[in-house]
């Protein structure tokens, strides 16, 4: 009989040098999971020259052992919640972890994490980051509680490398296609809240590579525009979703929705430096239940920023001050 595998790890990827792909591979083969508790899903999204046909293709004789070890998915470009979604139609583990192409996972940190998992029955355990690959071995942990718990009392980091989760919560949630921006804080709260036995570890487990064209302020107008119009969009339905649930799931949700609307109303400030097109969001908030902010003492930067963006005169002092503005998610 064939042993189902532990953990299902999900690589999207976009023109990315075998090189690095194969760095991330090596980090999940380094982990304490033999061969069959291991599945690792590589999905192209359409790159301009195929990973089995760039300079160092994908094939044993390039000294690559981990080419028969892997799943390797080539669709046309439809950005990286289609590949997820693509990936999760195909993964067969009891867990599923993403990892993007470019980082990695630290080993010792990300076994603390797989010991959750065996040990403490944990059908979600969310993790931290780090921009160094040094191990880190002191852990605090947070848990068992529920998701929805998790959210009502703590922040969270809503990116979705930064947990594994059990396949039996994920039930039809996928990714919305088409979302080129903030696909993962429309998925990573929504997928909480289906789970019941939740960690939340200090552990550094996965390594980011920053990149400059990450920042929030980088890119093109017209990127940044996108970027502002896909947030909008999550926005306004994890709270249209937050109006159909139970009561202590909607508070959960609705922690998380305002403290993303407070995100996104610094972003139209930083991004355009438009009272314009501040205005003109802000009155889109307003229909859609989002503004004026939710008097709420979630944290006491919230309570700060609630209090000045709820007022005429505190947006103009906000749109002055915002160098010295540090956001908190």
């Amino acid at each position: 009989m064939e042993t189902k595998p532990l953990v299902t790890f999900i690589i999207p990827v976009y023109n990315l040098p075998v090189t690095m792909l194969s760095q991330c591979i090596e980090s999940i083969r380094s982990l304490s999971l033999g061969q069959s508790e291991r599945e690792i899903i590589v999905v192209d999204d359409g790159s301009p020259v195929p990973l089995t046909s760039c300079p160092s293709p994908l094939t044993p004789e390039n000294g690559l052992p981990w080419i028969d070890e892997i799943v390797y998915v080539r669709q046309r470009n439809g950005g990286v919640s289609t590949a997820r979604n693509r990936a999760l139609a195909l993964a067969s583990g009891s867990f599923i972890q993403f990892v993007d192409g470019d980082d990695m996972l630290i080993q010792a940190p990300y076994e603390h994490v797989l010991d959750l998992l065996r040990y403490e029955h944990a059908d979600l355990v969310m993790f931290s980051h780090t921009d160094s690959t040094e191990a880190i071995l002191t852990y605090d942990d947070l848990g068992p509680m529920t998701g929805s718990d998790l959210m009502r009392k703590h922040n969270i980091h809503g990116a979705v490398w930064g947990m594994v989760f059990s396949k039996h919560i994920l039930g039809q949630q996928r990714f919305t296609p088409g979302v080129a921006y903030g696909e993962d804080e429309e998925f990573t709260p929504q997928l909480l809240l289906r789970a019941e036995h939740v960690f939340q570890t200090t552990a550094k487990a996965y390594f980011y590579r920053q990149h400059d064209a990450q920042a929030t302020s980088g890119g093109s107008t017209r990127q940044a525009i996108r970027r502002l119009n896909d947030t909008l969009g999550v926005l306004c339905r994890l709270n249209r979703a937050a109006a159909t649930m139970p009561a202590a799931d909607r508070l959960a949700l609705q922690r998380r929705t305002a403290q993303l609307t407070m995100d996104y109303i610094y972003n139209v400030m930083v991004m355009t430096g438009s009272r314009h097109y501040l205005k003109r969001k802000l009155e889109t908030l307003r229909r859609e239940g989002l503004y004026p902010l939710p008097d709420r003492n979630y944290t006491k930067k919230y309570s700060w920023f609630r209090k000045m963006a709820n007022s005429e005169t505190g947006l103009v002092i906000l749109m002055r001050m915002l160098p010295l503005f540090k956001r908190e998610r």
